[in-house]
């Protein structure tokens, strides 16, 4: 199978009023398209492939059993990119409504989709997977986000702007704010130079190794005993030096309430939810505690969302991409029994939609 496939979306409107010229989103599907569909966003600097730790024919996501759908974020370097696309620069500030609208198109023109069995996520797929249940509230039936947030919090956009202001700062420029990247025009604007990419990117790694983990990771030497890092300067050289601004910019501006539909309404937005959701956070997770995720819950209807942490010490890490293999296997089991009660929930109101016509067709026959 081809590594990925291109969904060309022609010029397409961003939520800033910019327009892409061109613009396109790079997919992967596995399973045949007959199946119940499920949708699974990439994450922040993950590549499609980086997804794929999480399907098999021996886990819940069984290609055999569903049509799984892969769409990468913008700025991933295989969907619509600064790195593959020369022009505009500087690039636009895209947001997670920009990247679900796009998945939302893929998945209905390209490949005909009507409705999805589930959406799920780790980290920004997480977000993505919110964005999806409220901006589409009716198109799925289940939705796993796990280690992300409905919204970037206050404290998580500070800790951003710390790792955007470290990479930027080799180039000589500073932040020009929450969400945004450089304080300058589109005339003032100059492309990176060779050293200034390595520096900013050294510099960003260095700042974001002490948030990715948890401080118990750190004491028991995970990064040695699973990893297999010889010592503390090789795992954040050799683990934490790739990442990329477009998506940074994307996830500091994330929240799913920021849409037409909600006006910034956050407790509206969760309360429209209808998908049944799961919500996995990790209980040492230093992006998105779990607090956050129980404040998701709380504003969601009753009985739509059910909030369980990871009982891991890989603070974000927990989620993904299948470095944990105690995690793995945790959250492959709550998949699990989620898409079993979806499904048995699923025949439930089958049932209860068509037994009273049988019934009535019956007795005009008696």
């Amino acid at each position: 199978m081809a590594e990925f496939k291109i969904f060309n979306l022609g010029d397409f409107g961003l939520q800033s009023g910019f327009t892409l010229r061109n613009a396109f989103i790079a997919y992967k599907t596995f399973g045949d398209a007959s199946n119940p569909v499920i949708v699974y966003p990439t994450w922040y600097s993950g590549l499609i492939s980086d997804n794929e730790w999480l399907i098999g024919e021996d886990k819940t996501l069984n290609p055999k059993k569903y049509f799984i759908i892969i769409p990468a974020l913008f700025g991933n370097s295989q969907s619509m990119s600064p790195s593959n696309t020369p022009e505009p620069r500087p690039f636009p500030s895209i947001t997670i409504l920009d990247n679900v609208t796009a998945q939302y198109r893929l998945v209905t023109e390209e490949l005909g989709v009507t409705h999805l069995k589930a959406v799920l996520g780790w980290s920004m797929g997480a977000a993505q997977t919110f964005q999806w249940i409220t901006q589409y509230p009716d198109f799925m039936d289940l939705a796993v986000p796990f280690c992300g947030a409905a919204r970037c919090s206050l404290h998580n956009q500070v800790f951003l702007e710390g790792v955007k202001s470290a990479l930027i700062a080799a180039k000589g420029a500073v932040s020009g704010g929450t969400s945004k990247s450089e304080a300058t025009d589109a005339s003032q604007y100059r492309n990176w130079t060779v050293e200034e990419r390595e520096i900013g990117l050294k510099a960003l790694g260095r700042v974001y190794a002490g948030w990715g983990f948890s401080q118990a990771f750190y004491r028991e030497k995970v990064y040695e005993t699973h990893l297999g890092f010889k010592d503390l300067d090789s795992f954040m050289v050799g683990f934490w030096e790739a990442n990329m601004m477009t998506m940074l910019s994307t996830w500091q501006s994330a929240d799913c309430s920021k849409q037409d539909l909600y006006k910034g309404d956050f407790e509206l937005a969760m309360r429209s939810i209808k998908a049944k959701t799961l919500i996995l956070p990790s209980k040492t997770d230093l992006y998105f505690p779990p607090e956050d995720s129980e404040i998701e819950v709380a504003n969601m209807s009753p009985g739509i969302g059910k909030c369980i942490a990871y009982p891991s010490i890989w603070g974000h890490w927990a989620g993904g991409p299948g470095d944990s293999k105690e995690d793995v296997k945790w959250l492959d089991e709550k998949l699990k029994a989620f898409f079993e009660t979806g499904e048995r929930r699923g025949r439930r109101e089958h049932y209860r939609r068509w037994l009273p016509r049988l019934f009535s067709a019956v007795l005009k026959d008696v």
